[in-house]
């Protein structure tokens, strides 16, 4: 069986930032461990499967799947899934994509960009202990989204970018989305992502940890509108926007790699 492969560095102007995602449209879902293994095989920090969907609700259907598990919503490949309908097709401005656990989807073109549409998942103040230790941090704040997203608040972008966690005690306390964040130096906000259950230890450039930041600093900074930075080895620029239940990611993405993955 050969299923189509592109690689794409999402929320990248250029080759080698951003965050890499594999996208590979399918005729019919495989089974889910067969899902999987492709992911692990891949190793890259998400694999997105597309399949055209029937329904009517949206164009595609879509799951993620990193080396370890399927997710509920990964932003930066479904970025990338956006990227690849629309680089194939230059007369369509935007795509939806139906998903199991976070709604239905859509990427939109903006100048050489997207927009990418997310859901809005505001978090609650919520005492987290152990991740607090196991990130080793001195945090201003700590709030939860029930998706298993952990947002944890620091003083300032130094504090982000000086952080040097205990993996295993985080991967230890279950499969979350550990997320710092903090005031930005060139950006309105900096964060850093980990999800060492997932077999990634810092995930470059992380949508769905926006989807829950953005709700509160859009309250914090008393504005709908901001820019933020990613500010991983590789790191990654966005542009957010909240707009009611909806958070709107902005970014650019470059493909990489084209080719086969023989099943």
């Amino acid at each position: 069986m050969r299923i189509p492969f592109v690689q794409v560095d999402a929320f990248a102007s250029a080759p080698f930032t951003g965050n890499p995602a594999a996208v590979m449209p399918l005729g019919a879902w495989l089974a889910d461990d067969v899902l999987q293994a492709i992911a692990s095989e891949n190793n890259l920090s998400e694999t997105a499967f597309l399949v055209a969907d029937d329904s009517g609700v949206a164009d595609f259907e879509l799951r993620w799947f990193t080396p370890g598990d399927e997710v509920a919503l990964c932003g930066h490949a479904t970025l990338a899934s956006g990227h690849f309908v629309l680089s194939g097709d230059p007369e369509r401005d935007s795509v939806s994509f139906r998903t199991r656990q976070a709604g239905v989807l859509s990427v939109t073109r903006d100048g050489g960009g997207y927009h990418l549409a997310l859901p809005a998942w505001a978090p609650v103040a919520k005492d987290m202990p152990g991740i607090v230790a196991a990130l080793g941090v001195d945090p201003v704040a700590t709030l939860w989204y029930d998706k298993g997203y952990a947002l944890i608040i620091v003083a300032d972008e130094a504090a982000v970018r000086g952080l040097d966690p205990d993996l295993r005690a985080l991967a230890a306390e279950g499969p979350i989305v550990a997320v710092v964040a903090a005031p930005g130096d060139a950006t309105d906000i900096a964060s850093r992502v980990f999800t060492p259950a997932y077999a990634i230890d810092e995930d470059p450039v992380t949508g769905s940890a926006h989807a829950v930041m953005v709700p509160y600093w859009a309250e914090r900074l008393g504005r709908d509108s901001f820019t933020a930075f990613q500010a991983s080895a590789r790191g990654g620029h966005l542009t957010c926007r909240l707009e009611g239940d909806r958070v709107i990611l902005g970014g650019h993405c470059v493909t990489t790699i084209e080719g086969t993955f023989f099943l």
